[in-house]
């Protein structure tokens, strides 16, 4: 029994330290990563962003020409471009680079829908739906379009956003690509620096 007693903290302590040290080793070994991968990792996440603010200000457009809204165009282009890139931004490195930083996202697959994902919804998806509503409520304000009774309310916007949902499924699909394509490779970047060679460690002992 004393045995037991003294070997139990020990192995306590050794998974806390190899849990706390996880993120230290792989910053290590990502500043030791050629400069192409460092800035890929690091600066991916603002290209979809980017792509997700061309998605919001396409809709936009869209959207105000079937309204016939003329009205604050400046703060209304403003809203569909930063908003959807802060979002994709942040959803892209929540899911995405903070896991693969910490070691919790070994899955490649897991890695790529994940991007395919926040590409397709955040990145597409989002931006649209943003766009109608800040039009609906500018075209409701200022009465540039005929609007609908409550009764033909959802009914209408229906048949407003549909032709633009359709003109805007290139751009999903584009977006799903080109978010799986990252994903994909943050993956193959992660997976580089597992395999950077350490004295006197072993780099499976990270997947675990």
């Amino acid at each position: 029994m004393a045995e037991g007693e003294f070997l139990e903290p020990i192995k306590e302590k050794k998974v806390h330290t190899v849990g706390r040290d996880r993120f230290e080793i792989l910053k290590e070994r990502f500043e030791r990563l050629s400069a192409a991968d460092q800035n890929l990792f690091q600066g991916g996440p603002f290209f979809l962003a980017l792509n997700a603010s061309l998605c919001g200000l396409i809709a936009n457009s869209m959207f105000r020409r079937v309204l016939n809204i003329t009205q604050i165009r400046t703060i209304s282009a403003l809203s569909v471009v930063f908003t959807p890139f802060a979002f994709t931004v942040v959803a892209y490195n929540v899911l995405i680079v903070t896991p693969l930083m910490e070691g919790d996202l070994n899955c490649a697959t897991c890695t790529w829908v994940r991007g395919g994902l926040i590409g397709g919804v955040v990145g597409c998806f989002y931006p649209t739906v943003l766009a109608l509503s800040l039009n609906a409520a500018t075209a409701a304000r200022s009465c540039t379009a005929p609007l609908p009774d409550k009764r033909n309310f959802l009914r209408y916007w229906i048949t407003i956003s549909k032709p633009i949902y359709k003109k805007m499924k290139f751009a999903v699909l584009l977006q799903v690509a080109f978010g799986t394509f990252l994903s994909s490779k943050h993956h193959e970047i992660y997976i580089k620096m597992l395999q950077l060679p350490e004295p006197g460690e072993d780099p499976e002992e990270l997947k675990n």
